[in-house]
């Protein structure tokens, strides 16, 4: 089952403070990219994997839609995600990435952001969207670069001056479970490489269309 730490409440607490929480997509650094691999929403049946707060959902609403699901195993997130989305078109279902089931041909587009690497198997989630995707349909995910969960702590190497001396890679080519320092908690990631993730989509009968490793615009750095 996909890791729940959202529902801790000290930890929730400090991910509502964070500016992806407060000012949605504009305070996420990885969305300037995302929005430009997204296809047209118009007219659309769109699922979102790991919705959190729902603003990819209202996003979609907003440009159009036809019907947007949004799936999440956190409860406090789906209530911020319920308060805040206008749209009627747009529903919210409590369940694990893993666990969620929809029809085959269900939907024309199939969303994700920071989702997967807290789930064990890439394999099976591919396998399992690209039944729900109807023909032609659209997958578009971003997640943590497996460089950032290899060694496990996501925190830099510095010397005895405090100075940044570099950021580990130790055991990329180990996938599994990693313990994450993030907010001042621990949590259970699960790292995969590049490989894993191209290798998912391609042998469940995906064609890949674009790969961007970004960085954050200026103004967030």
């Amino acid at each position: 089952m996909t890791n729940n730490i959202y529902d801790n409440e000290e930890f929730f607490e400090s991910y509502s403070q964070m500016d992806r929480s407060k000012k949605g997509l504009q305070g996420a650094g990885e969305w300037q990219t995302l929005e430009g691999l997204l296809p047209d929403f118009e007219g659309k049946t769109v699922l979102d994997l790991g919705c959190g707060y729902g603003w990819h959902c209202i996003y979609a609403a907003e440009h159009g839609a036809k019907s947007v699901i949004g799936v999440d195993i956190s409860e406090k997130m789906l209530e911020v995600a319920r308060q805040q989305t206008p749209y009627s078109n747009v529903t919210y279902l409590r369940e694990g990435i893993e666990e969620a089931s929809f029809d085959a041909d269900q939907f024309d587009i199939v969303i994700s952001s920071l989702a997967f690497h807290y789930i064990p198997s890439f394999e099976a989630v591919a396998k399992n969207v690209h039944s729900y995707l109807k023909d032609g349909g659209k997958f578009v995910f971003s997640v943590e670069h497996p460089v950032f969960t290899a060694y496990g702590t996501q925190d830099w190497y510095y010397d005895e001056n405090g100075e940044i001396l570099h950021f580990p890679v130790d055991n990329y080519f180990y996938e599994g479970e990693r313990t994450a320092h993030f907010l001042g908690s621990e949590v259970t990631k699960y790292h995969k490489t590049l490989t894993t993730y191209l290798d998912g989509l391609l042998t469940n009968g995906f064609a890949i269309n674009r790969l961007v490793e970004p960085t954050p615009p200026e103004s967030m750095l």
